[in-house]
């Protein structure tokens, strides 16, 4: 898009807000659901152009078409008891409440990695609200990036309500800079976000950043160790890793390292690399052959310094962006894969000898996303989510994305919170109304 192209998307952005946001709530309504209806309409092809474009194999894609789909649902169906009015219990005369109202244009910059879903839970709330919509897409996601856009435009959005763009970095300065955008949410790398934040800050725009993370899954004394083992091979290699909540950093006490080492390599070696369009394919190709040399340079760093490889660790021969299920322990903080996030289908296994132990590894880290926690003795677990520094704990579960479950983390994480009714408040106006 030219320069002109771009700041005329934010001019019938600006008009189309007038008009979008005065229109009834129910209708608002109704148009969500038929954007869920024809997500769930056209799951098979959009599933197919996720798997081309970015490589999710196709199951893995269908199942993300399906949760994008129950996102537009959600607000669709929840939208009345969202946007209720809130009535405050005030020490002082008169009544006062507060409303949930729309600020104006917003812009999203989304990233490769769940195309549908990540702009699903940035689009689905604010068109409820009744802010209206830029957004800029991965560019390796062009044509999943017209068929948002397609869907939404059939499902009876009003012209300039939701536009994608196909804008470069600068572009995206200038639309922070205008005045008449109010806010932009961008999903990304911690490089990004903090471009993002500070360009937010600088022109006083809200901004929601939910960036990278190494999420912690410890394994305590008291865990059931097969279940354990199943549920971090499937988060972490899952969409070939390459996931901000993926499990990337195990944590085992010492007393079930033996038998969660096994279990965890039996389960890690079912996820064999395929064609992604096969139904029976697990592991897909990564990204791009860059991303893939970088999480070779840091496997190969944690290697060259003394770490051990239990499984995979190699570039396969052959065409494609392919990586294999890998699994290395003994990786110590002099380790490029200590601290930085590995983005591809590597596991780290650390052996501790104490609870607390446990929780000191798992807080060592820049970021502060997802965590997991495995352990049948609910004191324990209580005891170290109090303790975790993350936005979210599962408890005998990897994090999971639902509709109504609000989403985000702390440190280089992130800043603030997508879905649920914490989702739908970041971009609004929480309206002070008091009668006397």
């Amino acid at each position: 898009m030219t320069d002109s192209e771009v700041a005329a998307s934010l001019g019938r952005s600006y008009e189309a807000y007038r008009s979008w946001h005065r229109k009834d709530l129910a209708e608002r309504c109704a148009v969500l659901q038929r954007i869920a209806d024809l997500h769930r309409q056209h799951s098979v092809e959009l599933a197919k152009l996720m798997t081309l474009e970015m490589g999710k194999p196709i199951s893995q894609a269908r199942t993300e078409v399906q949760l994008s789909a129950a996102i537009f649902e959600y607000y669709a169906t929840s939208g009345e008891q969202l946007l209720a009015d809130e009535e405050l219990d005030i020490a002082g005369a008169g009544r006062a409440l507060v409303r949930t109202a729309p600020i104006g244009p917003l812009l999203g910059v989304m990233p490769w990695n769940f195309p549908y879903y990540q702009a699903a839970r940035f689009i689905a709330p604010n068109l409820l609200l009744g802010n209206t919509i830029l957004l800029k897409h991965a560019s390796n996601c062009p044509q999943q990036a017209l068929r948002i856009e397609d869907i939404i435009r059939a499902a009876g959005v009003p012209e300039g309500v939701y536009q994608n763009l196909f804008a470069t970095s600068g572009q995206v300065a200038e639309l922070i800079a205008s005045p008449e955008l109010q806010g932009v949410s961008l999903t990304g790398s911690e490089k990004a976000g903090s471009a993002i934040g500070a360009l937010a800050g600088q022109h006083l725009k809200k901004c929601v950043l939910e960036l990278g993370g190494s999420d912690p899954f410890l394994v305590l004394p008291a865990a059931d160790v097969e279940k354990a083992a199943g549920a971090a091979a499937a988060g972490r290699f899952g969409n070939a890793g390459q996931a901000c909540t993926s499990s990337k950093r195990l944590i085992v006490d010492s007393c079930n390292w033996d038998s969660f080492l096994d279990a965890f390599l039996a389960k890690a070696a079912e996820w064999q690399i395929g064609d992604p369009m096969s139904e029976d394919t697990r592991l897909g190709p990564m990204s791009s052959l860059q991303a893939r040399a970088e999480l070779a340079e840091q496997v190969d760093d944690a290697v060259a310094k003394g770490a051990t490889v239990h499984l995979g660790g190699f570039i396969p021969e052959g065409r494609g962006s392919y990586y294999p299920a890998t699994v290395l322990s003994g990786v110590t903080p002099d380790m490029r894969a200590y601290r930085e996030e590995l983005f591809g289908p590597v596991a780290v296994l650390h052996r501790v000898d104490s609870v607390d132990e446990a929780i000191t590894l798992a807080n060592d880290s820049p970021y502060g996303l997802g965590s997991a926690v495995f352990t049948d003795d609910e004191k324990q677990a209580a005891y170290v989510t109090d303790r975790l520094e993350v936005g979210m704990v599962g408890i005998n579960t990897t994090i999971k994305s639902a509709p109504d479950l609000p989403f985000g983390g702390v440190k280089s994480s992130g800043i603030g919170r997508e879905l649920g009714k914490y989702g739908l408040n970041e971009f609004a106006n929480k309206k002070l109304v008091r009668t006397i």
